[in-house]
């Protein structure tokens, strides 16, 4: 199920920084929001079950997530 979680967290990075040139990347908001918000949910889920480190790296990614996407909304 981890692998699922970076599955998700990274297309939720793909739809935060499209690889385009700068002048043409509009990232897809809405998208990213939807994935990241799936993958807290699937964390929250599985996260009793996780080793102390895993559990640590993927709140960590999800935290990291979470603050490139308020950056990118510009909130």
């Amino acid at each position: 199920m981890s692998e699922v979680i970076a599955s998700l967290a990274l297309a939720a990075h793909a739809y935060l920084n499209p690889a385009q040139t700068p002048e043409e990347a509009v990232p897809d908001l809405a998208a990213a929001e939807i994935a990241i918000d799936v993958a807290a949910k699937a964390f929250e889920r599985i996260s009793p079950r996780l080793g102390s480190g895993e559990r640590s790296s993927m709140a960590s990614m999800l935290t990291d997530l979470r603050f490139s996407y308020v950056k990118k909304r510009g909130t």
